[in-house]
């Protein structure tokens, strides 16, 4: 516990001293955010502001994991590492897609088929690595009912990377206001390092401490009005650690109530396409994602963002609840 909490406040420090340095960097660059056409016409007055701000809490992470989870590597327990590498892959996707918008000053990097091969891709290698590694079985916990039910390796895989790629790209989705896609996860961060302290497993730990930490560290430049964006760079890293880590723990499933945001967010979009193709033009939500059709009904940002990370807690309460006696006490 006293390492895990030593990791979030060295993680919180890391990040908000390397934003200090980095935002007048990305100022310097020109590497601003540019705006849809498409979305709230208030969101105009946040053209400029710079991306790619997820580099702070990304920083954080990879100290922190290193400086505090020796003790795991030097026991042969790497799990930590590999998710903070598949996480390093998610943003790395990221930073490529920032790094293209920002050279056409539009909001289109990388094309969709591209990310997702390139995610895909990478979500095969990342469990491949943990069964090779026993840090993950093909047997799928169900929480709250506390049943395992096997299945066959190639099943579980195909299941399993399609799943992680689907919340990769919600935890991206989330990212559409001041300090949504941060302040969400850091709930779900506080859910991981609680889980993984209840069922000792220590380095994955240490990587959720570090994730708090330094979206804590993030936020303090993120939250509205905001100073710096995150940008795909950390939105996709997220996404990558937080069903990383749930895939460490052998635990998938407990995306569903955790994540119960990250999937409002991207069933509202898919509802809304497929709603509007099918009527020809109808639209059933203001504006997709969710958290823009509540701006446009007269929510303001800050209580979208309290609410969402609200509900995100109350269902991480719920979750713990339900995989709390997985392994016996």
């Amino acid at each position: 516990m006293v390492r895990m909490l030593l990791a979030a406040l060295t993680a919180f420090v890391i990040s908000a001293l390397v934003g200090w340095v980095l935002i007048p960097i990305l100022r310097a660059l020109h590497a601003g955010q540019s705006i849809k056409e498409i979305g709230p016409n208030w969101h105009k007055n946040k053209e400029g502001t710079p991306t790619m701000g997820g580099i702070m809490f990304i920083v954080a992470a990879i100290f922190v994991v290193l400086a505090f989870g020796w003790r795991d590597m030097a026991q042969g327990n790497w799990q930590a590492v590999f998710v903070l590498g598949f996480a390093l892959v998610c943003g790395a996707i990221g930073f490529v897609d920032d790094y293209a918008k920002i050279r056409k000053h539009e909001n289109t990097g990388l094309t969709a088929g591209w990310k997702f091969l390139l995610q895909l891709a990478a979500a095969i290698a990342f469990l491949t690595l943990l069964n090779s590694t026993h840090h993950l079985t093909p047997n799928l916990y169900i929480p709250f009912v506390n049943v395992t039910v096997p299945l066959n390796w190639g099943v579980y895989l195909v299941f399993a990377a399609f799943v992680i790629v689907g919340c990769v790209n919600s935890v991206n989705l989330t990212d559409g206001l001041d300090g949504l896609a941060g302040s969400v996860t850091l709930a779900v961060s506080v859910f991981f390092a609680a889980l993984s302290q209840w069922w000792d497993k220590g380095a994955v730990g240490v990587l959720a401490g570090a994730l708090a930490g330094g979206l804590l560290g993030f936020l303090v430049y993120n939250f509205h009005p905001a100073k710096v964006f995150m940008g795909d760079t950390g939105s996709l890293f997220l996404g990558g650690a937080v069903c990383g880590m749930a895939f460490a723990l052998d635990a998938p499933l407990v995306l569903v109530p955790v994540g119960v945001i990250y999937i409002a967010e991207t069933m509202s979009d898919i509802i809304q396409v497929g709603y509007f193709k099918l009527t020809h033009g109808k639209r059933i939500f203001r504006m997709a994602p969710l958290h823009h059709h509540l701006e446009l009904g007269g929510w303001s940002e800050v209580r979208i963002v309290l609410t969402f990370t609200g509900i995100t807690v109350a269902f991480c309460l719920l979750a713990f609840v339900g995989v709390m006696y997985r392994y016996a006490i």
